[in-house]
């Protein structure tokens, strides 16, 4: 495997950890609006702040990763996103001080609509950031020669209303873990509802990327990727079957599992379709990556940072682990 590939897959995963784990955190604001008091509110508030700050740092790391093993992707994706990747610092920036700020204000009614606004925000735009980019960039030399608004269009709003039905459902069955009784029996109802949602936009996003990409249609039905490619719908199929039979058994942590590996099988079909590009439909991995000699020593300090972010990670979701009560760590 070649540095420029090996340096795509850490960018792959590092991404998919931020979608997991920051996805329902953002999630459980999404479903802000649905607690009935503010004795729940400070349950759901409760189920994510130890860890919801620390998830973000997959993002981070990601960015900094992007500038420096593929800078051109970078240097394209950044100008031609512009407008709602900085919507989504500030949709993120609202929804963390709302934290603060709640926690000591006499009115928390304006901080709660702040918060899921915030989380809105943040998820909204992520999905039309990525819509974006699967709808194409138009590259010129090396650089971007689009105008501000191409990103915006019918394909990147369904993906950001995907998106938001997907983080639902991560929210909830993460809530089901962490939570009892009402709050619980609510967030089995909720993932129920929200998977189906995603399922029918997985099929919708799955029958409308050929249309964009013609190539892509040729990768499902011709050789070498038709002996692999089509694994990952039947994954996620599996993945849903075992979702829904899990919900209604009420099973606790299981859902959650087989919510991570829906992601993963959407996750992983889109990179198959679309490799080896990493700004459709023109600029691939290895043209837009930096010199070896740059890939090579980046490498040791991921090497050094990445199991160090990762084992933070288990460690604080394995101090925090359990359920949760509203008064146990907000107050």
């Amino acid at each position: 495997m070649d540095l420029a590939t090996l340096w795509a897959c850490l960018l792959g995963l590092v991404f998919i950890f931020y979608v997991v784990l920051d996805g329902f955190s953002l999630g459980v604001g999404l479903l802000f609006p649905s607690a009935r008091d503010e004795e729940e509110r400070d349950l759901l508030l409760n189920t994510i702040a130890p860890v919801w700050d620390a998830n973000q740092t997959w993002l981070v790391f990601g960015g900094g990763t992007l500038f420096a093993a593929f800078p051109m992707v970078y240097g394209i994706l950044f100008p031609a996103l512009y407008i709602p990747l900085v919507t989504l610092l500030f949709g993120l920036i609202f929804r963390g001080v709302t934290f603060e700020f709640r926690a000591h204000a006499t009115r928390k009614q304006p901080w709660n609509r702040a918060f899921f606004l915030g989380s809105l925000v943040a998820v909204v735009s992520q999905g039309l950031a990525l819509g974006g980019v699967i709808s194409g960039t138009t590259v010129v030399e090396g650089r971007f020669a689009g105008g501000p608004f191409d990103w915006l269009n019918l394909f990147s709003i369904g993906v950001g209303m995907a998106l938001v039905a997907g983080y639902i459902l991560l929210g909830s069955t993460y809530l089901i873990i962490k939570t009892t009784g009402a709050v619980q029996q609510r967030a089995y109802r909720q993932a129920f509802g929200s998977a189906i949602v995603v399922l029918g936009f997985q099929v919708l996003v799955t029958i409308l990327t050929p249309l964009h990409y013609p190539t892509v249609l040729a990768y499902w039905l011709n050789p070498p990727r038709i002996y692999f490619i089509w694994i990952f719908p039947l994954m996620g199929l599996v993945a849903f079957y075992g979702l829904m039979r899990s919900l209604k058994n009420r099973r606790e942590i299981l859902p959650f599992v087989c919510t991570v590996i829906l992601f993963l099988a959407g996750y992983l079909g889109l990179i198959a379709s679309l490799y080896p590009h990493a700004v459709p439909p023109t600029v691939t991995f290895k043209e837009a990556a930096a010199q070896r000699e740059t890939l090579r020593l980046v490498l040791w300090g991921a090497v050094i940072v990445l199991p160090v972010v990762l084992g933070y990670t288990i460690y604080s979701y394995s101090v925090f682990r359990g359920k949760v009560s509203a008064e146990q760590y907000y107050h």
